[in-house]
Formats: structure tokens, sequence, C-alpha cells
């Protein structure tokens, strides 16, 4: 049981759906630890590293990145160990330090013994390059495209072929970026997973921004934002909040609708409230999350002063109302980009 976790686990990342990730690597880690499986475990903890390294806690990030490593290095766990290492740096990438991230990831997909497990390495090389252009390393960047180039023509990994031509955006030139990052979206639009996309549009958007392009950019930070939110990805979301305030824009989640209202919360209260909003007891949402129901308890306590509701069923009403807004704003900027892009055809 905890080894076909894993492998579900890992899937659900690759997808993008992060939290359906962490839930079955919280139930592989119990099942793991409480029956001896010590390896197991180690992957299970990278796969939460990765799924929390793209949320608000870095203290969590840190906590199972230590104890994977800790199992890995001991056991002669190289996926593990590379997964963990990942994790990491996209932490630090996610919260704004790509020398850090860089540095790390640098020992894990260019060429030498600290190279990390084959089968993972190549899927850390996007997050290398994005890393290692914001630093400066542009050489580094080119030197692993190569290798990355003939895993996403191999097949086998939905969000390749949208990954490299992203990567090929951020080191071209300014006439031909632009025809990169509207590949790399196609792409995306083919794969799905909204994370990676998300990742796409932000820096796209960023890259408008810079080029005095504010409307393309405001409707790709937008889409950018939202796709963060809808996985969870608050390190992002910030990013994108971030931007948009540079434009002068209201970023999306402002106010006191649902999905402002949301967003007040923390990461495992967002859990505990998706659960409960999909009528899940206190007993199955602690099941689930691998807590006490007392924990569920104190969480939601919290949570219905923070939003001023008094039922269950009000909670669930209003994560409804922040998911329909969420794809309404997402339908407005997918018309918006579709006007902008038709305007910039036409003249």
């Amino acid at each position: 049981m905890p080894q076909a976790l894993e492998y579900l686990a890992y899937a659900e990342l690759r997808a993008g759906r992060h939290p359906q990730a962490r839930t079955h690597a919280e139930e592989g880690l119990r099942t793991a630890l409480r029956t001896g499986q010590r390896n197991t475990a180690a992957h299970h903890r990278a796969v939460l590293a990765l799924a929390a390294s793209i949320e608000e806690e870095p203290d969590v990030v840190a906590r199972h990145v230590t104890a994977a490593l800790d199992t890995a290095r001991r056991h002669g766990l190289a996926q593990a160990a590379t997964l963990a290492q990942w994790a990491a740096a996209r932490a630090d990438l996610g919260r704004g330090r790509p020398y850090d991230a860089a540095d790390r990831l640098g020992l894990l997909v260019l060429p030498g013994p600290a190279r990390g497990h084959f089968a993972v390495w190549r899927l850390a090389v996007p997050c290398f390059v994005e890393a290692a252009v914001l630093a400066g390393r542009h050489e580094d960047a080119r030197a692993v495209l190569s290798d990355f180039d003939d895993w996403a023509a191999f097949g086998a990994d939905p969000q390749a072929a949208a990954q490299l031509a992203r990567c090929h955006a951020l080191l071209a030139p300014g006439e031909h970026a632009d025809a990169l990052y509207r590949r790399a979206l196609d792409r995306h639009d083919e794969a799905g997973g909204d994370f990676e996309r998300a990742r796409t549009a932000l820096l796209y958007g960023k890259w408008l921004r810079r080029r005095r392009r504010p409307r393309e950019a405001r409707g790709r930070l937008g889409t950018a934002l939202a796709g963060f939110e809808r996985c969870g990805a608050g390190v992002w979301a910030a990013q994108a909040r971030d931007e948009l305030r540079a434009l002068g824009a209201a970023p999306q989640g402002t106010g006191t609708g649902a999905p402002a209202r949301l967003g007040l919360l923390t990461p495992q209260q967002l859990r505990i409230v998706r659960h409960v909003a999909e009528g899940a007891t206190n007993r199955e949402v602690a099941l689930a999350l691998g807590v006490s129901t007392r924990t569920v308890d104190y969480h939601l306590r919290k949570v219905f002063a923070a939003l001023g509701v008094r039922s269950r069923l009000e909670l669930a009403r209003m994560v409804g109302e922040a998911e329909q807004a969420h794809e309404v704003q997402g339908a407005r900027e997918t018309r918006r980009v579709g006007s902008y892009e038709k305007t910039g055809a036409e003249h």
C-alpha cells in the first residue's frame, strides 16, 4: 500500500495536482512508518517536500527535506535524495532566491558526480533553467537543454514540450521570445495542469511588463494568479500579485468576496475547508490529512471565526462561490487575452 500510494502521489505531482499528491503522500507516510518501511517513508517525505515547496510553508519544506535526506543518504536512495533537493531548490526559486536555487539544482542537472537520479534530474531541468537565467548563468542553462530536448521528444512526459518551449523563451532574444511563450502556452493547453501553465503565464507576463506592454501583461499575470490560487501555490501567487501591483492593477483575490476571504486562511486550514466542503466529517478529515480530530476541530473554529460563517453548509457555499468566481475570472482573462492578441494581429 505505501508503495502504491508513492506512485500515485508522483503521478498527481506531475499532473499539477499538488493537494491530492500531498493527501496520498501523507497517507503513504503514515502507513510506511506504521509498518516499518523506512525507505518508502523517505520517498513520501520527498513528495511532501515538493508539494509544500509551492506553498507558504518553508518550515514544512525544510522538515520533510531533512527527514528524507537523512534516510536517503544512509540507505543510498538516490531518487528520494534528488526529489528532496529539488524540493528545496524549488522553494528557493518560488521565494525569489534564484542564486540559491541555481546552485542547488546545478549539482543535480549538470554533468558531474553529484548529478541526481536519472529518472528525476531531467524533471528538474525547467526549474534550473529559470533559476540559472535569473542568476545570469545562461551558458549553464543552455548546456542542459539538449538532454531535455531529447526527453521531450521521447513523449513520455506530457508537460515536457511546454516546459521546453518556456525554457527556450527564457533564453531567446526579444524578437523570438514572444512566439516561444505563446507556443508554450498552447502546449500547456494540450497537456493540462494548472501549476506549470501558471508558471509559464507568470514568466510571459513579467516579460511583457518589461517590454512596456501593460495590457497584455495584466491579462497573462491575471491568468497566472488564478491558476496558482486554484492549485494552492501561495508562494507563486504572491509573485503574480507583486507583478500586478507593479502595473498598478488590483490583483485578483483582493476585496471582500469569497476568494479573498478564503485567501486569508493558512494552507492547512484551506485543506481542511476543502474536505469539509465536500461533505467529510471531522474524523474523515483527520484521517485524510494525518492529523488528530482535535487539530481539525481547532482549525475549524478558527476558520469559522475568520470567515464569519456559522455552519458547514455556509462554509461549503462559500467554497462553491470561490470556485465559481475563479472559473468566471479565468474565462474573462482568456477572452481578454484573446482580444489583445486579435488587436495585435490587426495592427
